[in-house]
């Protein structure tokens, strides 16, 4: 830190909004991961490209430390500023700056909330469907650096799908585009999508073009509860093997259906004596009146599992309070206990023997899983319970756990995250999905981009070895 302290001056005349006090430093010092907390030395929001610049020059040249953060929203600590330095705080650079209705994109910077960017395009009549569950305070610039997904990727894809060209202010300072504004590029290496999912680790993101679609008006809503949770997993096949796609495809224990209502009361459903999970589906068109021949098919092929009663959401309400249950099924856990949140993906037909090595493994190690998630695409959120867990138990054994679930997870052709990255908490299993050779390509790429190792560092890759 003191020789941090030295820097501060410099840095605060480059940019208008600097901070070094506790009370700021203390409310960015950690995300929604665990009970993670890290301090940084300093703050800055910047409003400008210049001023991104010039921070960042200015740490290139004497090696300070940069953590580029959002709205602090993500799971896997990529925000946290675990070695000290400077946190850029983007929330500042939060706006649209272009809605292009003839080519269908819109140019944003990062700081734009995604629920405000959806509504806003939605005014035009064009959609950006990429729904991350925390959508209603989660940055867009965020959603780029992690990859994220959410309910209707099933349907229509991940951030990356979405992403035309980026702005990208380097480690030292300097700004490039990484490609154009159109929706086919076959020229040289794909820098776009190199800097999607790299979690602040390769650059800055400053500006953001983004492809949009027409917007879609109806969708419909049921909710399928499962006597086994292990059919529930099976019915997901089923469901495609109809000829249906989902615009979303959510599975839900009960335990967390049952958690989220008690997290928020004034919402509330019945939930039948032995039901274990339930399976949220909506479909969505341009025309509402053939969507219910979908939803009656949908049944129809579910009823050959043992099934309780189909709830259909009949008003707009219903729907909101639906998919509000689903969207805050991880705050509720969080609120029951310490816990760790794993974001697994398998392709969707090995859900079932996903679901059953979690609670085999539980089973073993003593511990309680919740999990939710998007079944459509395979991508399960398994939350591991403190509960009464000796910490001895939590801290050294429970690692062994994560590492047999992984295991498990790069067996059956899937890795160890789908949409919430590696960042802190991940880094030392990556030796599971890669090897030795692909870890060093991957380091080898973050030293061209950063030489110094300044961006978000401690993320990503492994500190030990297995």
């Amino acid at each position: 830190m003191e020789q941090l302290e030295k820097h501060l001056e410099a840095l605060k005349r480059m940019v208008k909004h600097f901070f070094t006090d506790e009370e700021n430093i203390k409310s960015r010092s950690t995300d929604h991961t665990e009970d993670l907390q890290f301090f940084a030395d300093c703050i800055a929001q910047p409003e400008t490209v210049a001023e991104v610049q010039s921070i960042a020059k200015y740490c290139h040249a004497h090696q300070i430390f940069i953590t580029v953060r959002g709205a602090g929203t993500g799971l896997s600590g990529g925000a946290l500023p675990v070695f000290g330095g400077l946190i850029m705080d983007m929330s500042r650079m939060n706006k649209i700056l272009d809605i292009d209705s003839k080519n269908f994109q819109v140019t944003t910077e990062p700081g734009v909330i995604t629920q405000v960017l959806q509504e806003t395009v939605q005014e035009k009549g064009l959609f950006y469907p990429v729904d991350p569950a925390s959508k209603g305070s989660c940055f867009i610039g965020g959603n780029i650096a992690e990859n994220s997904g959410g309910p209707r990727a099933v349907k229509y894809g991940v951030v990356k799908d979405y992403v035309l060209n980026l702005e990208v202010v380097l480690a030292n300072g300097e700004v490039m585009w990484t490609g154009a504004n159109t929706l086919k590029n076959a020229t040289g290496y794909n820098l776009t999508q190199l800097i999607v999912g790299s979690e602040g680790t390769l650059g800055i993101v400053t500006k953001i073009v983004l492809k949009l679609i027409p917007d879609v008006p109806h969708q419909l809503l049921i909710l399928v509860p499962f006597k086994n949770i292990f059919e529930a997993g099976e019915a997901v096949n089923e469901i495609f093997l109809a000829g249906i796609t989902p615009s979303a495809l959510e599975f839900m224990e009960s335990d967390a259906l049952n958690w989220a209502m008690q997290y928020s009361p004034k919402t509330t459903i019945q939930i039948e004596k032995g039901i274990e999970a339930h399976l949220l589906i909506e479909v969505d068109g341009q025309n509402v009146d053939e969507l219910y021949p979908q939803i009656e098919t949908i049944a129809q092929r579910l009823s050959k599992f043992d099934i309780g009663e189909i709830l259909f959401a009949e008003s707009h309400e219903q729907k909101q309070n639906l998919w509000h249950l689903r969207r805050i099924v991880g705050e509720a856990v969080k609120s029951q206990s310490i816990y760790k949140e794993e974001d697994t993906v398998v392709p969707r037909a090995e859900l079932p023997v996903l679901l059953k090595t979690i609670k085999e493994i539980g089973k073993t190690y003593g511990f309680k899983s919740v999990c939710y998630g998007h079944a459509g695409d395979g991508n399960l959120h398994v939350n591991i319970i403190k509960g009464d867990l000796t910490d001895q138990v939590w801290h050294e054994e429970l690692p062994k756990a994560i590492r047999e679930i992984f295991s498990k997870v790069k067996f059956l052709k899937g890795t160890i995250s789908g949409e919430h990255g590696i960042g802190f908490v991940q880094k030392n299993y990556m030796d599971i999905p890669f090897s030795n050779l692909e870890l060093d390509l991957m380091k080898g790429i973050k030293n061209v981009f950063d030489p110094k190792g300044i961006l978000n560092p401690g993320k990503i890759f492994p500190d030990v070895k297995h």
